[in-house]
This record gives structure tokens, C-alpha cells and sequence, in this order.
């Protein structure tokens, strides 16, 4: 291009101009056919345009129409270039956007294409309901902006390998499920763009809200069987003997004073242990076993606290329990959130409910007095349904810590 020619266009009485010409070529991906305006162009601008396009204008006019193709021309003229080379040279580059448009189209098809390949797709409602909504709200649109169109599929293979282990009820630890979907232990931390599609899918597929807390993030992992941390997994016991170095002599030793114990993951991993305790009782609120260990020391029948949802580290006590031999008779809250972690203990570990009936129920929320609101999601309650029929007829909630007394005398057997 002759810079003599270029520099002419450069000046600033050009620059509507071409901005004008820039804006429609790259709407249109450089259509010469249209015209474009300047309206209340000045003395300078309107002497510009006659001198490029060669057509006389009249000063004071409100605004002057130019065509592409004869700017096109004027500029192959005065440079030997296009007028699309012209707006390049002076840059920024020329921006095809009907073709960016369509690429994206083809890009978002492809990541979502991708995503629904996944076994899950056709198997799992919750997982064509996730997808769904990631192409709703714009989320593949922000991962493609960001070249990681990528993460949906990757985040399908996350899931796969979830399901596959929470049907082998087998725990991984966080890093380990990263490494065998990605090869890089990190790709699951907090805050990573896969880490996020995936707690919102397993948000779904519990029928819960988006986690927003450290907390929450670390029991929705755990629910489906992933441990963030091995050491932050962990389990209250109070007077559960054990075979096996280190942890069961440490469990033992607890035991003979009733003193309570907090065992992890970790330490169940690294040093497994075998329990015979024919009976062995859980509970949801630390409360309950700090009142067992209060009142009955060493002569309580066996209690795990699941402090609220079980971690893994609880499943994997209550695991070594059954394997044992041993019964577990589970008790938890009253409410919704309450009776739906009884449903999966009883169904996971084989466990008896422990006063979890309706009656139980009702002998505690018709009583005087104030009552907390029953809120939150239904849920139901197999091994006695009326109890759910109970709790939706009279709407109040039952904390553990509240009918301990019975539990007391079940303990102190």
C-alpha cells in the first residue's frame, strides 16, 4: 500500500468516515453494496469526503450519504489496496462477525454435542436437565469466550466416573477424580470452571441449591462419595472397641475411659480397622453423644455422630460395623432434611430406624409448647410412611436434642 495514499485517510476529518465503513463491512462481513452515513459532518469532513469520493457536496448539509463501492473505489485509487486493506492497515484488523457469529453457533453446538454424548445423557434426567440449562442461561456462550468450550465434555467424564463409584459405594478423594478425568490433580479446586459445572450437575442430581459455602461444597462432594479432604472427613465415636493398629487400639483405649473420639478418613484409610460390636447406635447431633458421654461414660451401648449429613469417613465406620456383623440403629431429626439422611442411612448400611416412627413423632410435636416450622423439601419416609404423613399434617419440626431422654435409656441399655 503507497503510504502517501494510506496517510491521506489517516487524517482525522476521515475518520467518521471509515468508521462508518468499518462498522458495516464487519456487520456485514464486507458487503460493499450498502451506503453509509455522516450526519452534521463538519467543513473539514464534508471537503474529505469530496476530495476521496470526487462528487461535490454542499456545505451546511445534515448529512452525507457515501457508498461502499464507490469508497472502495476511491481508495484502490489513491492506495492500490481495497477498502477493506485500508481499514486493516490502519487497524484494528477487520472483524468478519457474521462468520464469528456462525463459528460460535458451530463451536456451542459442538461443546454441547460433546457433553450429551455422555452415557448420563440418556440414562439420567438430571443430567439432560443440567445441559439444558447450561445452554438456557448463557453459560456455554461465557465458556466459549474463555476457550474452554471443552470443560462441558470434561465435566460429563467427571460425572461419569462419580456415578460409576457411587454405584460401588467407593470413595476418591478429590484430587484423585481429577487426575483420572484430566491428569491434573487441581482441575477440581474450588473455583476452577470445571469444579463449578460439576457441583451445579450434582446440585441437581441431590434435588438441592447451588452450593455457595466451603461447607456446602464439601458435603455435596461427600454425598456423592468424593473427599475433598481425608483429614476434614470425619466421625464422632463414643465406645466402639476395634481391632487393628494404631486406630483400633486408640478406639479401644477411648472405649475403656467413655471418652468421645473423633476418627477421619485418613486415619480409616491408612489404618483400617474391624469391629464386633453386635449393636451399634448413630445419632445426628453431637448433643446427644455428648450427653451419652456425660451421663453414661463407658457403659453406653456404642454411638457414631454423623454431626449432621454423614461424611464418608461415617459411611466408612458404619461399613466396617455391618461388615463386622454388627446392627446399626440410626436416629436423627424430625424434619425433612432430617428423615432424607435417615432414608439413605437405612438404606445404605442395612440400618434399623432408632425411635424414628410416627409415634415417636407424635409424642413429641403434639405436645404444649413452642415447636420450630417444618420447612424445606418433602421427603419421604419408607420404612414408615405415615411418619411423613405425620410431619406434613402437623408441620412442625423435632429436633434430636429435644426427645433425648428415651434415647438415653436405649443407650444405657
Amino acid at each position: 500500500m503507497s503510504p502517501a495514499g494510506a496517510d491521506r485517510f489517516r487524517d482525522p476529518s476521515c475518520r467518521r468516515l471509515l468508521d462508518a465503513a468499518r462498522r458495516s463491512l464487519e456487520r456485514t462481513g464486507g458487503d460493499l453494496g450498502r451506503t453509509v452515513t455522516v450526519r452534521a459532518p463538519s467543513d473539514a469532513e464534508r471537503r474529505a469526503i469530496v476530495g476521496i469520493i470526487g462528487t461535490h457536496r454542499q456545505p451546511g448539509r445534515r448529512e452525507i450519504k457515501v457508498g461502499l463501492r464507490s469508497l472502495d473505489d476511491a481508495v484502490r485509487r489513491a492506495t492500490g489496496h481495497s477498502l477493506a486493506g485500508l481499514l486493516t492497515e490502519i487497524g484494528p484488523p477487520l472483524r468478519d462477525r457474521p462468520a464469528e457469529h456462525a463459528a460460535t453457533i458451530n463451536s456451542r453446538a459442538a461443546a454441547m454435542a460433546a457433553a450429551a454424548s455422555s452415557p448420563l445423557y440418556e440414562s439420567t434426567e438430571w443430567y439432560r436437565t443440567w445441559l439444558a440449562e447450561i445452554r438456557r442461561d448463557g453459560t456455554v456462550g461465557r465458556l466459549l469466550s474463555r476457550y474452554e468450550g471443552g470443560s462441558l465434555a470434561t465435566a460429563g467424564r467427571v460425572l461419569e466416573l462419580i456415578e460409576a463409584r457411587a454405584a460401588k459405594d467407593t470413595p476418591i478423594t478429590l484430587p484423585a477424580l481429577a487426575a483420572s478425568a484430566t491428569s491434573d490433580t487441581k482441575a477440581l479446586n474450588n473455583g476452577t470452571t470445571l469444579s463449578t459445572l460439576v457441583l451445579r450437575a450434582l446440585a441437581l442430581r441431590a434435588g438441592t441449591a447451588r452450593p455457595t459455602t466451603a461447607e456446602e461444597r464439601r458435603d455435596l462432594w461427600e454425598r456423592f462419595g468424593v473427599v475433598p479432604d481425608d483429614l476434614a472427613s470425619r466421625v464422632l465415636v463414643l465406645n466402639l472397641p476395634a481391632a487393628g493398629e494404631g486406630l483400633g487400639e486408640w478406639l479401644t483405649g477411648a472405649a475403656r475411659y467413655g471418652t468421645p473420639f473423633y476418627v477421619t478418613l485418613h486415619q480409616l484409610t491408612s489404618m483400617p480397622v474391624t469391629v464386633a460390636s453386635p449393636r451399634v447406635y448413630a445419632c445426628e447431633n453431637p448433643a446427644v453423644l455428648r450427653r451419652a458421654a456425660a451421663e453414661l461414660g463407658s457403659s453406653a451401648w456404642p454411638l457414631l455422630c454423623a454431626e449432621g449429613r454423614p461424611s464418608a469417613a461415617f459411611h466408612r465406620l458404619a461399613a466396617a460395623v455391618t461388615a463386622g456383623g454388627g446392627r446399626l440403629r440410626y436416629h436423627g431429626d424430625f424434619d425433612w432434611a432430617g428423615v432424607a439422611i435417615a432414608a439413605d442411612v437405612i438404606d445404605r448400611h442395612g440400618a434399623a430406624p432408632w425411635r424414628m416412627s410416627a409415634a415417636d413423632y407424635l409424642d413429641a410435636a403434639t405436645t404444649e409448647g413452642e415447636h420450630a416450622a417444618l420447612t424445606g423439601r418433602e421427603a419421604p419416609t419408607p420404612w414408615d410412611p405415615t411418619l411423613a404423613e405425620a410431619m406434613t399434617e402437623w408441620e412442625r419440626a423435632v429436633y434430636e436434642e429435644t426427645v433425648a431422654d428415651p434415647l438415653m435409656a436405649d443407650l444405657a441399655g
